[in-house]
C-alpha cells in the first residue's frame, strides 16, 4: 500500500463522510433542542422527555437497523451496474419500513413497560403518553427516511440526505418552541392562544418535521433526473419474498447489534444512578461527550462501508480490501488524534458542561478512560460497517453482545459496586463501569479486526480458486 494510494482512498472517503458527518450532527441537534427548550418549561415535562425519549429510541434504533440493510444490498448492486434491481430494493425496503411502522407505533401507544421502569408519578406519566403519541405519529415518516438515507449513501449521494437532514433541523427549532412555549396573538374579537405543551410539543413537532422531510424525499426521487436511471419513476413494486427476505437477513442482526450498543449505555445509566446524582451527573457528561465524538468514525465508517459494498458489487475484490484496510487506518489515526486531543483538553472540556466543582471532580477521571474508549470505538466502527459491506452480520452482533453487555455491563457492575470486595477505591462507582466499557470495545474492535482479516482471507483464497479454473 503506497502513500498516494491511501491518500485516493482518502480523499474517496471524504467525500462521502463529510457530508453524513454534518447530516448526523444535524440529527443529534434535534435531541438537544428538545432538552434546552424543555428544561426551561418544567422539570416535570423534561422528566417525561428523558423516558419518552428512552422509549423512543428503544423501539426506533432497533427499527431503523433493520431498514438500513438496503445499504450494503443496494451498495452492491449499484456496483453491479444493476441500477433497476438497486431501485426495486428500494421498494422493498419502503414496504419494510411501513410494516415495522405499525408494530412499532403500537408499541409507542402502549409505554406502560417503560414506566413502570421508571417509577414515573401519574403527572410525569401523562405527559410520557402524549409525548409518545406524537412519535408514534413520526415513527413511519422516520423510517420511510431512514430508507431514502441508506438508498442515497449506497449510491454515493449523501448530499441529498444532508440537506434535508439540516432543512429538517432549521424546521424543527421555530416549531419546537412554538409549541413547548405556546404563543398568544392579537385578534379583532380579542385574543387567539396556542396552549404551551411542553414535552407533548415535542412530539407533535418531531412529528410534523418527520412527515415534512419524509415527503420531501419522496419528492426529490420522482422529480431529480438523477434517480431516472434507476426506475423510481416506473410503477411501484409490490411486497415480494424475494426482496424482503434479504433485507431482514441482513436487517435483523444489524437492529439487534444496535440496540445492544444503545441499550449498553442505557443500562448504565441506569446503573449508575444507584450510586448517587453526582455520579450520575459526571457519567452524563463523559457519555454526552462521547456521543458527540462518534459521529466523525460513523461517517469514516459509512462511508467505508459504501465504497466497499460498491467495489464488491463491481467484482474488484482487491479493491474492495484495499478500500476496507484504508478505512480502518483513517478511523485509527482520526480516532487516536482526537482520543489524545480529548485527554489532554480533559479539564477545559469539563468546565465548558459545568462550573460545579463537585460534578468536574466526577467527570474528569471519566474522561481519561473515554479516550482510549474513543480510540477503539472507531476501530470497531469502521471494521463493523466493512464487514457488513460483505453481508457479515451475525456475528458482529454476537461480538458486540457478548462484549457490550457481558464484558461492559457485567464486568462494570463488578467493579463498580465492588462485590468481591478487593476492586481498587479508583475503579469504583463510575469509573469502574467506564474502565469495563473501555475493555469491552478493546474486545470489540479486536474481534471484529480478526473476522475481517479472515473475511478477505477467504474471499482471496476464493479469487485465487476462480482463476485457476
Amino acid at each position: 500500500m503506497t502513500r498516494a494510494t491511501l491518500g485516493q482512498s482518502a480523499r474517496r472517503i471524504a467525500t462521502l463522510a463529510w457530508p453524513l458527518y454534518v447530516g448526523q450532527i444535524a440529527v443529534l441537534a434535534f435531541s438537544t433542542v428538545d432538552t434546552v427548550m424543555v428544561a426551561r418549561h418544567s422539570a416535570l415535562d423534561l422528566a417525561a422527555l428523558a423516558i419518552g425519549g428512552a422509549a423512543y429510541i428503544s423501539v426506533f434504533i432497533g427499527f431503523m437497523g433493520v431498514v438500513l440493510a438496503l445499504g450494503p444490498i443496494a451498495g452492491q448492486l449499484y456496483g453491479a451496474g444493476r441500477l433497476h434491481e438497486c431501485g426495486r430494493a428500494l421498494h422493498q425496503s419502503v414496504w419494510v419500513a411501513l410494516g415495522l411502522s405499525v408494530l412499532g407505533s403500537a408499541l409507542l401507544l402502549y409505554p406502560e413497560p417503560f414506566l413502570q421502569l421508571s417509577d414515573a408519578s401519574p403527572a410525569v406519566a401523562e405527559r410520557v403518553r402524549g409525548y409518545l403519541r406524537g412519535l408514534a405519529c413520526a415513527l413511519p415518516a422516520s423510517l420511510l427516511f431512514s430508507a431514502y438515507r441508506a438508498f442515497n449513501i449506497a449510491v454515493s449521494r449523501p448530499k441529498a440526505v444532508m440537506a434535508l437532514q439540516v432543512g429538517a433541523l432549521a424546521l424543527k427549532v421555530p416549531l419546537t418552541a412554538l409549541l413547548v412555549f405556546g404563543i398568544a396573538l392579537p385578534t379583532p374579537t380579542g385574543e387567539w392562544r396556542l396552549p404551551a405543551l411542553g414535552a407533548v410539543g415535542c412530539g407533535i413537532a418531531t412529528a410534523i418535521v418527520a412527515a415534512a422531510q419524509a415527503l420531501l424525499a419522496w419528492r426529490v426521487l420522482r422529480r431529480d433526473p438523477f434517480y431516472v436511471r434507476f426506475g423510481l419513476r416506473e410503477r411501484f413494486s409490490g411486497p415480494s419474498r424475494a426482496g424482503i427476505v434479504p433485507l431482514l437477513r441482513i436487517g435483523v442482526p444489524m437492529g439487534l447489534s444496535m440496540v445492544v450498543e444503545v441499550t449498553s449505555f442505557t443500562f448504565m445509566a441506569f446503573l449508575i444512578s444507584r450510586i448517587g446524582a453526582t455520579a450520575v451527573a459526571g457519567h452524563q457528561i463523559a457519555a454526552n461527550l462521547v456521543s458527540l465524538m462518534y459521529m466523525m468514525p460513523l461517517a469514516i465508517a459509512n462511508a467505508s462501508g459504501t465504497l466497499v459494498a460498491q467495489q464488491i458489487g463491481a467484482g474488484d475484490a482487491a479493491g474492495a480490501q484495499r478500500l476496507g484496510w484504508h478505512g480502518i487506518t483513517i478511523g485509527v489515526l482520526v480516532g487516536a488524534t482526537v482520543g489524545i486531543a480529548v485527554y489532554l483538553l480533559r479539564d477545559a472540556i469539563v468546565h465548558a458542561y459545568t462550573g460545579h466543582a463537585v460534578i468536574i471532580g466526577a467527570a474528569l477521571p471519566l474522561l481519561t478512560w473515554v479516550a482510549v474508549f474513543h480510540l477503539a470505538d472507531a476501530t470497531q466502527a469502521v471494521s463493523a460497517f466493512v464487514l457488513r459491506a460483505y453481508r457479515i452480520v451475525t456475528l458482529p452482533l454476537v461480538v458486540n453482545t457478548v462484549g457490550l453487555w457481558g464484558i461492559g455491563i457485567g464486568g462494570g457492575y463488578l467493579l463498580a459496586f465492588d462485590t468481591s470486595g478487593r476492586v481498587p477505591t479508583a475503579l469504583r462507582g463510575a469509573p469502574g463501569f467506564w474502565a469495563a466499557a473501555t475493555v469491552a470495545v478493546v474486545v470489540a474492535a479486536v474481534a471484529l479486526l480478526g473476522l475481517l482479516v479472515h473475511t478477505f482471507r477467504r474471499h482471496e483464497r476464493l479469487r485465487a480458486v476462480a482463476l485457476s479454473a
